[in-house]
């Protein structure tokens, strides 16, 4: 997140000196990078970048799972192959991290671990970023490895979106997209910790501001002016999906927990997807942290969430026969 002095963000001074303590890898992570940004206010972007790509700390390095670094439809990325798994089946994994942070290398793992319990194929996209690349070139990359997934054979209901944090955002906006521009989606979307409200009104980032270990109200505003610095609106509804109309999204699977500050917009996209006539489902998690489930093979909440989160993806195929094409990257 966007660090300033400590003087001028009492968010930072109320999260360092709160008494709740983190007790799981990722909360500690956290804590670690809010003493990082404390003592060092001017931190460069660069060096926020590679703070970050300590997210894949939070991980264990999951069993049976290969890795090829590639590229699909022009946008570079991890693709992971869990041994005996459908490569028929699609996981397009977009990651967090503000739009302008994170990488397929800080989401590999949880990619491995996700596609293993699913049965599936991933492709981790290392999207263009923010603010070098401002809205909407995250979006336009993952329609465009949508495309080149249809193209090379794979049926668009044997894709799924996945996305945690801002990763959710562009996960749900490339849906949308799809939708109005080509009258297809993709089988289903995956929301981890959805961050939406480009607006920055969520009521839970003062709420729960003494448990989440991570997320402050200047700190998302300095991401969402990195990401709208083409001059986009924050209520344009593939900006803010909050504004957009669902209706006609595939299911959608959402979890978050009751503690981070993001939870209101995890709490308002369900709202208005069941209002939008979605297929959709909200598993809550208690006493967790922001994108909880990084922490598979480390914590059982983020292995229960992950199981959770198959199980719904398999119980939603289990209908649909397997496409007998599967997709072969063009280059290594």
């Amino acid at each position: 997140m966007k660090p300033v002095t400590t003087a001028g963000r009492p968010e930072l001074q109320e999260h360092n000196m709160s008494t709740h303590q983190p007790t799981d890898p990722l909360g500690r992570i956290y804590a670690e990078w809010t003493e990082e940004f404390i003592a060092n206010p001017a931190m460069s972007l660069q060096l926020m970048r590679w703070v970050f790509e300590d997210w894949q700390r939070a991980t264990a390095e999951p069993e049976d799972v290969t890795y090829q670094s590639t590229e699909i439809g022009g946008v570079p990325g991890i693709l992971v192959k869990p041994l005996d798994a459908d490569p028929s089946q699609m996981l397009l994994v977009l990651h967090g991290g503000g739009f302008a942070l994170g990488s397929s290398a800080s989401h590999r793992k949880f990619a491995g671990h996700l596609a293993h319990a699913c049965g599936t194929h991933a492709f981790v996209a290392d999207f263009r970023r923010a603010p070098e690349h401002p809205y909407p070139a995250q979006i336009e990359d993952a329609a465009a490895v949508f495309d080149a997934l249809v193209t090379g054979g794979t049926l668009p209901t044997d894709i799924t979106f996945v996305g945690d944090s801002a990763g959710a955002n562009i996960a749900i906006a490339a849906a949308l997209t799809l939708l109005r521009d080509r009258n297809r989606t993709p089988g289903r979307v995956i929301a981890i910790s959805p961050w939406l409200d480009m607006e920055n009104s969520g009521t839970t980032i003062e709420t729960n501001n003494d448990t989440d270990f991570l997320i402050t109200r200047e700190g998302l505003q300095g991401n969402i002016d990195r990401y709208l610095s083409g001059g986009a609106s924050p209520t344009d509804p593939l900006v803010n999906p909050l504004y957009a109309d669902l209706s006609g999204l595939p299911p959608l699977y959402i979890t978050a927990s009751d503690i981070e500050s993001l939870y209101a917009d995890a709490t308002r996209l369900y709202a208005r997807a069941r209002d939008a006539g979605v297929d959709v489902t909200f598993d809550v998690a208690a006493d967790q942290q922001h994108v909880f489930p990084l922490q598979a093979g480390v914590l059982a909440a983020a292995d229960e969430s992950i199981s959770t989160m198959a199980t719904w993806y398999r119980e939603g195929r289990a209908a649909s026969p397997a496409s007998p094409i599967a997709f072969e990257p063009t280059s290594a």
